[in-house]
């Protein structure tokens, strides 16, 4: 996988700080291959997030494993149910499907914050 511009990593986090700003979830993004079993890599990273892990949203992107996780807290979960999560993976992954990093993890994480907002 190809390291983020210093421009694209900007972007990146700034999607993250709005989204976080606009729901009081932690948001947080991981790119690049899982090691080991996918999920269970996606959910050790989530438990990494420490005392944030209840109130926080993961997302991972294995671009080259065409791989895309979401994984939420307890709390997060509350305000981004499976389906609003499976609603923003499918948008992520048609922008992700044009070879868009960028574009397609700022999307997801602005739809999630969207959603959880209207939950929250």
């Amino acid at each position: 996988m190809q390291a983020l511009t210093s421009t694209q990593g900007d972007d990146v986090r700034g999607a993250l700080r709005a989204a976080e700003r606009r729901t009081g979830l932690r948001f947080a993004a991981y790119l690049g291959p899982a090691i080991g079993p996918r999920r269970h890599f996606c959910e050790r990273l989530h438990a990494a997030l420490g005392e944030e892990a209840d109130r926080a949203v993961l997302v991972f992107v294995d671009q080259r494993a065409r791989a895309l996780e979401i994984v939420t807290g307890p709390l997060a979960g509350r305000w981004l149910p499976d389906a609003e999560c499976r609603s923003a993976a499918a948008a992520m992954a048609a922008v992700l499907g044009l070879g868009d990093l960028v574009g397609g993890l700022v999307t997801g994480v602005l739809l999630l914050a969207d959603r959880a907002a209207r939950h929250g």
